[in-house]
């Protein structure tokens, strides 16, 4: 983190919360270029946010303060500085709708208590969509002001070029791109004078005291009601099973009922037509994180959403003729090539990560699986509060010590590169399938960086990837320390 963001977001959360002492810690990057962190101080959390695109934070900004003012679960502001780029908000944890899922999922079950959160998310998306839509300003949406044929053409031709060309599936352009304006043509006269989250996926939505809050919403414009829908229940790797999906459908429908009349067989009919285009957008991003990018990690979302396209194509009755499009569809959804992104592991087998804290003094562990190692870190280039008579007797897992690190040494950034360099294993272990990765964090004593880094570590991975971690602290333990 340069010295000039972490200035302006330690000055916002001194004028919020009156100190002046805090600690920032910087989150695992998301989808976007936007940039998060934890900032700590003795009187609580808040999460600052760093993004270069004002006109981005000037449409979050606006539609925040709106929809607080609605009553809507969102985070509060808690300041901002958009001259210099960056604001302050409530620190909602980090759970997630997503997370919450692949936590309770067990044997591809869906838990009945992730369903009732699911419920209680739609709940606030009709209140968002519908009456916080009535009198938003939508002066400030970025890129426009409407999900209207402009903006449903950028998908199209995003799907189009990112992921038909960058797989070469075969297709005639003219004829294709003549379908697209009579797929959007149709899907233009549904009716769009509702708000649109754009992005309402369950990595969006925060689970916080039992409530469900949203995040992400900077890219929201006037649209119509069923494509928020659909970017919710076919989210790729949710995988949401169909009798779940229509459930879902259902709730929804007499949910919004209650705020305005709908015409269920008119709106379903849509609602299939945005499903669609919503399949084509995020194949269109995995093709360009993926293919283009070369991050193996969107790769694998693939054959989910080449599934849910399949099943599409069985149950979509559009009343348009587009046969390039279908043509073009019905080549993905039968493709085993393309499939061939995510390998299914055998049953019972899933990827360990192991992380060790230890003692050079003591010697780098051994790998236990046979594999020959893995990653070592050497902390001992991180200050080392183990120098200071009030914490040679604590280790890593101890709050002044995590305090010390966090705020005198260089162990945030220090992390920041390992998380980058582990991701890129473990997306590619699972790609291919392995079974086992190590990785060890050696400092003098194995008591006090390389416990914290261990730790840190093992929590980044348990978040992002849902892997078996299982974390010894090698120096501690020879003291009969219990893990």
């Amino acid at each position: 983190m340069n010295k000039e963001k972490e200035k302006h977001l330690t000055a916002l959360y001194t004028q919020w919360s009156g100190e002046s002492e805090v600690r920032i810690e910087p989150l695992p990057p998301s989808g976007s270029y936007r940039e998060y962190y934890r900032l700590r101080g003795d009187q609580g959390t808040a999460i600052g946010v760093f993004n270069a695109d004002d006109k981005e934070n000037r449409a979050f900004i606006s539609f925040t303060k709106h929809f607080l003012k609605k009553g809507l679960p969102v985070p509060k502001i808690y300041g901002e500085d958009l001259d210099n780029r960056v604001y302050l908000l409530q620190d909602l944890g980090d759970k997630t709708l997503f997370s919450l899922l692949m936590e309770q999922r067990t044997n591809g079950a869906f838990p009945h208590s992730v369903l009732a959160n699911y419920k209680m998310a739609l709940d606030e998306l009709v209140k968002l969509q519908v009456q916080a839509g009535k009198d938003l300003d939508y002066s400030v949406c970025y890129p426009r002001d409407s999900f209207d044929q402009q903006s449903m053409m950028w998908d199209l031709n995003y799907f189009k070029y990112y992921f038909l060309k960058l797989s070469k599936v075969p297709f005639d352009e003219q004829l294709l791109e003549n379908d697209f304006q009579t797929y959007v043509d149709y899907l233009q006269a549904a009716d769009r004078s509702f708000f649109l989250y754009r992005d309402f996926q369950a990595r969006n939505i925060m689970v916080h005291e039992g409530h469900a809050y949203f995040i992400d919403y900077q890219g929201g414009r006037r649209g119509a009601l069923q494509y928020d829908l659909a970017s919710l229940l076919f989210q790729a790797k949710a995988n949401i099973p169909h009798e779940i999906r229509d459930e879902l459908l259902d709730y929804y429908i007499h949910q919004a009922s209650q705020h305005i009349d709908i015409d269920r067989a008119e709106f379903i009919q849509f609602y299939y037509g945005y499903v669609m285009l919503r399949l084509m957008q995020v194949l269109g991003a995995y093709g360009f994180r993926g293919f283009y990018e070369r991050k193996p990690h969107f790769l694998e979302s693939i054959p989910f959403a080449l599934d849910n396209l399949k099943w599409l194509l069985d149950k979509m009755d559009l009343p348009i003729e587009v046969p390039e499009l279908m043509n073009v569809a019905r080549y993905l959804a039968d493709s085993e090539s393309l499939r061939k992104h995510y390998v299914a592991k055998p049953e019972n087998q899933e990827l360990t990560v192991t992380v060790n804290s230890f003692s050079y003094k003591q010697g780098i562990p051994e790998d236990p699986s046979g594999n020959g190692g893995g990653y070592v870190f050497d902390c001992r280039a991180i200050h080392n509060p183990g120098r200071y008579a009030p914490y040679k007797k604590l280790t890593g897992r101890d709050e002044p010590v995590i305090q010390f690190l966090r705020s005198q040494s260089t162990i945030e950034e220090f992390l920041t590169n390992v998380y980058s360099m582990v991701d890129a294993s473990v997306d590619m272990y699972l790609e291919r399938n392995f079974s086992h990765l190590m990785v060890s964090f050696g400092c003098t004593g194995g008591q006090h960086r390389s416990v914290y880094s261990a730790d840190s570590l093992a929590r980044h991975l348990k978040k992002k990837f849902g892997v078996n971690v299982v974390v010894n602290h090698v120096e501690q333990e020879r003291k009969n320390w219990i893990n």
